[in-house]
């Protein structure tokens, strides 16, 4: 009598690969175990108040629903379709906001650099450096940011495959530093679109670190408007349960109290009053996960 077919194996659970924790603040990436954190705030600041009422609104929320939070927002969008597009506040206004929210609010805080001298200056208030997908191939900038010994975020360039983020590690680690994410924000998908893969997820994380997922840039349509960058945000919520059912250590949200009213990306950013509703649902999955 022939013995029954052996029962599939099915990869393994959450995670595949156990990350090294990544401490930034009082929020901790990855690790034996590991719980989602959140990255989330504005693409752009529009001006000090709106920045602390916002900052204000998220720390509630984190409190409430006892979130990991990081507070991330923009002094100056370097990367912009347009000449005429807003930027923000700049490196001195930006970073005195910044330092107002930590204090005031108790988070940790996350900001992108475009330029190296932009590098010491930022870590002085920052718990975490971004680096710019499309800029994560400039050897300068990541050394700098990787001198600086803060949380480095290196967010994996549109034209880069997820097993050459290697090269933009050693980069980071050339340093000494070895506080690294690792975020995921879409892969172009020929002229005027992105495409969200979510094997890419489980290749970064087998290098170790904590890997982080971008929902709302991940649903960007670049050049999508004449004059800029479009997007279609209803698909982000989706994506973001998505990539917790994978397994991630992080979720980068930007949000915005209005949505049409947005300086930057208003397109694709997530509407403040949808955040709670999305944290729960991938939270859920998250756990579940993990289990």
């Amino acid at each position: 009598m022939k013995k029954p077919p052996a029962a599939p194996t099915f990869p393994p659970p959450f995670p595949p690969t156990r990350t090294r924790a990544v401490r930034a603040g009082s929020v901790t990436f990855g690790g034996a175990r590991p719980h989602l954190a959140l990255i989330a705030g504005p693409c752009a600041m529009e001006g000090r108040e709106a920045v602390l009422d916002l900052a204000a609104r998220l720390a509630a929320f984190a409190k409430k629903e006892n979130v990991p939070l990081v507070f991330k927002a923009s002094y100056d969008k370097a990367n912009r379709t347009s000449v005429g597009s807003y930027r923000g506040p700049g490196l001195a206004q930006g970073l005195e906001w910044l330092a107002e929210v930590k204090a005031t609010y108790h988070l940790p805080v996350l900001v992108d650099v475009h330029e190296p001298s932009h590098a010491a200056p930022a870590a002085e208030v920052a718990d975490i450096l971004q680096l710019p997908a499309f800029l994560c191939r400039q050897t300068d900038l990541v050394v700098a940011l990787g001198e600086t010994g803060r949380v480095v975020n290196i967010k994996k360039g549109q034209f880069l495959s997820p097993w050459d983020i290697r090269h933009v590690i050693a980069k980071v680690e050339s340093t000494g530093n070895k506080k690294i994410l690792l975020t995921e924000r879409g892969a172009s998908f020929g002229y005027g679109n992105l495409v969200a893969d979510m094997r890419s997820l489980l290749i970064m994380r087998e290098t170790g670190y904590p890997v982080v997922f971008d929902a709302t840039h991940s649903v960007q349509l670049p050049g999508g408007r004449t004059d800029g960058t479009g997007g279609d945000g209803r698909w982000a919520p989706y994506l973001a349960r998505a990539a917790c059912a994978v397994g991630i250590d992080g979720l980068f949200l930007e949000v915005h109290p209005n949505p049409p009213a947005s300086k930057s990306d208003k397109d694709n950013v997530l509407a403040l009053s949808s955040l709670p509703a999305v944290w729960r649902h991938c939270r859920a999955i998250s756990d579940l996960v993990a289990r």
